[in-house]
């Protein structure tokens, strides 16, 4: 069925293939670097996740530099050296005897990884018109959906054989994930490279609406921890209803993004329309926390029920926000800067993440029905904001635009 609204072209199926061998090893990796950590190396889960925090962060910091680096040198040269360097870096944690190479080891990860994610969107901005970028990135998530339930499948295989060997096969499997994705960007087109231009480099740290839009993005997107992070607490501890029920929402996510996604984005390739997605996103999202938080102190099938009912609610906003951001992020970028203004989107996102999983439990473990209605309340005042930061935007770009004419 997906392969029915893959956009045409060589392209776009290479990209497909690159998509599920990475995601593959991104859903078995993800399931089970915990258990690496702290079984295999003998780190102590607070190592662990200051291990995570710090190569979060350099990916962080080496995001717009890296994107820079796909302007600057083809972003397909980029995505092809940071995935054949993934390989061996990540077959490094093999090799790995404590905690400060373990720190080492992740870091350098982060680095190369970022330069990748940077590169691979880079590479959809110029491979395809402006009309498809969406339409392709919908297909993207659709496909890694489905690729990374199969890799957490996979994991669950090696869980059950719980052994050191099993877990080090693992970590080959994932690093040769890598070495193949990297071989299979050779089969894409090369994107030109953009010479450098008169001014500052780093032309997306000076845009200002720009900035205004990843951040009201990155505090959008915290959504995306609700069903992994805070609605797992919030039923065992809030509610009456049976623990299976968060694997049926998880599993009510998937499908729907893999059935729905592209569809949910059709439209959504001009800035203000995906503004509009975004905000209209935004809506559905606080409809779902409004539900979740009618469901405690009911009885064990009315809460399971609601839970549904909100987790539909979410996925719905989940992808008309998704889409929405993919075509502001396109849209509001300059062509021959596609690189670093798509390294600095992922940093929103990013933010989001980091600050997501503290600040939602606090406000719905601690706070109960009130931390459900603020959340509510702040995802529609950020989606109401984001329209107004790109006509700001959008206006800028038509002013820049008839002073060069001029």
């Amino acid at each position: 069925m997906l392969s029915r609204l893959l956009p045409s072209g060589g392209p776009a199926r290479v990209l497909t293939g690159i998509t599920l061998v990475h995601t593959l090893g991104q859903g078995l990796w993800m399931a089970l670097s915990a258990i690496y950590a702290t079984t295999v190396l003998d780190l102590t889960p607070g190592q662990f996740g200051v291990g995570v925090g710090i190569a979060a962060g350099m990916a962080l910091a080496v995001s717009t530099p890296t994107g820079l680096l796909a302007d600057r040198v083809g972003p397909r040269s980029v995505q092809i050296w940071s995935f054949l360097a993934l390989g061996p870096l990540t077959a490094a944690l093999l090799a790995v005897n404590g905690f400060a190479q373990y720190v080492v080891v992740l870091s350098v990860q982060a680095v190369a990884y970022s330069a990748s994610r940077s590169a691979r969107m880079a590479m959809v901005a110029g491979l395809f018109p402006a009309a498809e970028r969406v339409s392709v990135r919908a297909y993207l998530r659709a496909t890694s959906n489905v690729s990374v339930s199969v890799g957490a499948a996979l994991a669950g295989l090696l869980l059950v054989v719980d052994s050191d060997q099993a877990y080090r096969l693992a970590v080959v499997f994932n690093a040769a994930t890598y070495l193949v994705t990297g071989l299979l960007t050779l089969l894409l087109p090369a994107v030109p490279a953009q010479p450098a231009r008169p001014g500052p480099a780093l032309i997306v740290l000076r845009d200002r609406p720009y900035l205004a839009f990843i951040a009201l993005d990155g505090l959008l997107s915290m959504h995306n921890l609700l069903l992994d992070v805070v609605l797992p607490l919030w039923i065992l501890h809030h509610t009456d209803a049976p623990r299976w029920t968060i694997a049926a929402i998880l599993l009510t996510n998937t499908v729907t993004v893999v059935l729905l996604q592209v569809r949910a984005a059709r439209g959504t390739d001009e800035p203000r329309a995906a503004a509009r997605a975004s905000r209209s996103g935004s809506l559905c999202l606080a409809v779902a926390c409004l539900v979740f938080a009618a469901t405690g102190g009911v009885s064990a099938a009315v809460a399971g029920a609601l839970l549904l009912l909100g987790a539909l609610a979410h996925v719905l906003g989940e992808m008309r926000q998704s889409a929405g951001s993919w075509g502001m992020s396109f849209g509001l970028a300059p062509e021959h800067a596609q690189g670093q203004y798509q390294g600095t989107y992922a940093m929103g996102a990013d933010l989001g993440k980091m600050i997501a999983p503290a600040l939602l439990t606090w406000l719905v473990i601690e706070h109960g029905t009130l931390g459900w209605i603020s959340m509510a309340v702040g995802f529609v005042l950020i989606g109401a904001a984001i329209p107004a930061v790109v006509n700001r935007a959008l206006r800028g770009n038509r002013t820049a635009s008839e002073f060069v004419a001029a």
